[in-house]
């Protein structure tokens, strides 16, 4: 695994609308040209952002989508 400095500046962060408007437990995404990013929404300046492929997001919400087997 590496760690890299990856810039987010201008891109258009959103959350849910099931989240809450008091800010609480939720996480927030941006879609990059390359990736797509998510960070913790109570800490957006200087917060750490995950940054994960487009390839790799979509398999990850198509899994979601499926149902739990076992």
């Amino acid at each position: 695994m590496s760690v890299e400095q990856a810039s987010v500046d201008g891109l258009r962060w959103f959350k849910s609308s099931y989240s809450g408007s008091d800010g609480g437990n939720c996480v927030e995404v941006a879609a990059g040209p390359e990736a797509v990013y998510v960070r913790d929404s109570k800490v957006v300046s200087d917060a750490a952002v995950l940054r994960v492929g487009r390839g790799d997001w979509a398999a990850f919400i198509g899994g979601l989508a499926r149902p739990l087997v076992g």
